[in-house]
């Protein structure tokens, strides 16, 4: 297959040459053979298959609001090649039997690679360590832990996590909410919250547990990755910590790049999210953070939901959206369109370091000769409507629908296999 006339990165044009599953040259002029089969890609830009750190498969135990399949087939139309699957599944992803039963349905699916994360506490109780070894050392070869959806609130249990996981070169993923200090919170503390009269969720719920995590993986010498950061308190402590040494990493999603708790005041619970849509001058921290690698990478928390969950009134809603068909275009609107990011930046903060905070060394390679033929072709002109009816993923709490977004995924390869073409998933 020959990519003809992309922009690799986003910088001078150049074909992309995939052979056998691999790419086999980057330039012009290449030696192209006779039967292959030749990509119009001008105008589009060329980036490595992204790859996400942070995805709700609900499978097992949640199939009324997503499978393996379906939650592939919306990675890939989404441009993304690999996933990483949490683990607040039921029966949960705390031993080597799950994991490497969401492994398998992946490979199955084949629409992308999944990536099993293990939960770090048995049951996601928060009481004692689950099975982080046998994970690892399982046919899925886990390296991301996280008990996600909850915090692993008990300091001890924490230290003794980011200890275990050292040994396999592991990373722990906290989900950074005080528990005693979010009870009944149903958005972001603060002016709009007490207009609605809702109970808040102060940002120093999450500060106070990203503050105590730094110090704790500095004291043990391991890593730690920061789940959904959301406030700029927390990037402050983020770069605070890099700039001691301590390893840390952090994520932000899409959807708090671009919304503000001023969208809770249509009472649509689509905006009930975990954590909490935060006040502009948090976006516009976020942003900036991302901007000068303070975040290291770009997280969907795609997190699906049966219609029945989210369509009742606010306090009884679940919390979360569905986030892999819609990133990438809000990456390119809040981020490239805004002149903070280069396309080559889209690629390091949605493929090269989610892989490498994931130890996947299939996924997120550069585009140069030898590296697996895991490909994304992006049109970034075109501005559509958001219709989640569209979307591959079962759910459809999507907050983006009828927005105006830009970019359409023209062609996403996964080990030189198409699985998208012009924004629909190939059927085999």
């Amino acid at each position: 297959m020959l990519l003809r006339g992309g922009r690799p990165y986003g910088e001078s044009v150049q074909d992309v040459l995939l052979v056998d599953g691999r790419i086999q040259a980057v330039g012009t002029a290449l030696d192209v053979p006779e039967d292959a089969e030749i990509i119009d890609a001008d105008g589009c830009i060329v980036l490595p298959g992204l790859v996400d750190l942070h995805t709700h498969l609900r499978e097992p135990g949640g199939e009324e609001a997503e499978t393996v399949e379906s939650g592939t087939r919306a990675a890939a139309r989404g441009g993304f090649t690999a996933v990483h699957a949490m683990a607040n599944t039921t029966p949960v992803a705390d031993s080597a039997g799950v994991v490497e039963q969401v492994a398998r349905r992946g490979d199955s699916a084949g629409w992308c690679t999944v990536r099993p994360i293990g939960a770090v506490t048995v049951g996601l109780a928060g009481e004692r360590l689950a099975e982080l070894d046998a994970m690892a050392n399982s046919r899925a070869q886990v390296r991301v832990f996280s008990d996600d959806g909850k915090c692993v609130h008990d300091p001890v249990l924490m230290r003794r996590a980011l200890e275990y996981v050292k040994s396999f070169d592991g990373v722990i993923a906290q989900h950074a909410q005080d528990p005693r200090l979010t009870e009944g919170a149903q958005m972001h503390e603060g002016v709009v919250s007490a207009e609605l009269g809702l109970t808040g969720w102060p940002a120093v719920a999450e500060e106070s547990i990203i503050a105590r995590d730094v110090l704790l993986a500095q004291h043990v010498g391991s890593r730690l990755h920061v789940c959904h950061l959301s406030t700029a308190g927390s990037v402050d402590i983020i770069r605070w910590a890099k700039q001691r040494g301590i390893e840390v990493t952090a994520e932000v999603t899409p959807h708090h790049l671009l919304l503000t708790d001023e969208n809770v005041r249509q009472f649509d619970a689509v905006f009930k999210v975990n954590p909490p849509l935060r006040t502009a001058e948090d976006v516009e921290a976020v942003r900036e953070g991302l901007a000068d690698g303070t975040i290291d990478i770009v997280a969907t928390d795609h997190a699906p939901h049966p219609r029945d969950a989210k369509d009742r009134e606010w306090d009884q809603a679940a919390m979360g959206m569905t986030g892999l068909e819609t990133a990438l275009s809000l990456v390119q609107l809040t981020m490239v369109d805004t002149g903070r990011l280069t396309w080559r930046d889209v690629a390091r903060v949605l493929s090269e370091k989610p892989a490498e905070i994931g130890r996947d060394q299939e996924q997120g390679r550069p585009l140069a000769p030898g590296s697996p033929a895991h490909v994304l072709v992006w049109d970034p002109r075109p501005a559509q409507l958001a219709d989640p009816a569209e979307h591959a993923s079962l759910s459809r709490n999507s907050p983006f629908a009828g927005l105006e977004l830009p970019g359409t995924n023209r062609l996403t390869v996964l080990g030189g296999r198409p699985t998208v073409r012009e924004g629909q998933v190939i059927r085999r």
